[in-house]
């Protein structure tokens, strides 16, 4: 059974924002892709959220569990992205497979390259000022 995705209100409401303002750019599918995620998941006071859920802005190792390969990176708002820092948009289809979840979730998940299954190793909510 796939885990239900937690938001705290304030990601939730400023992912559906952004949501609304991408319906009609290239990352349409992704972003009804989120609606979808945001559809179904549990939303908690943001004193009452596990710091080991993915949010905005964590910092995340993943694994790819067929391939037994991990990657770190970090969720940021599209104008952040940057490849090269392992900084991924929250609009990427791998982001939007694992906003939400926590530590040691698998989620199975459509990416260009196919299904994966994804582990959460590790997430890193800690706010570094300056990055």
């Amino acid at each position: 059974m796939k885990p239900t995705p937690t938001f705290c209100k304030t990601d939730y409401h400023f992912l559906r924002e952004l949501i609304l303002k991408s319906k009609n750019s290239t990352n349409a599918k992704e972003a009804n892709q989120l609606s979808q995620e945001l559809d179904r998941a549990v939303i908690s006071k943001e004193s009452e959220l596990d710091n080991s859920i993915i949010r905005i802005n964590s910092h995340v190792t993943i694994e790819d569990v067929k391939a037994k390969k991990q990657m770190k990176i970090q969720i940021v708002l599209p104008s952040f992205a940057d490849l090269k820092q392992s900084k991924i948009s929250i609009l990427a289809p791998l982001s939007v497979a694992i906003i939400g979840f926590k530590e040691n979730d698998e989620v199975d998940w459509e990416l260009p390259a196919g299904i994966k299954t994804l582990k959460i190793v590790a997430v890193d909510n800690t706010t570094e000022e300056n990055s």
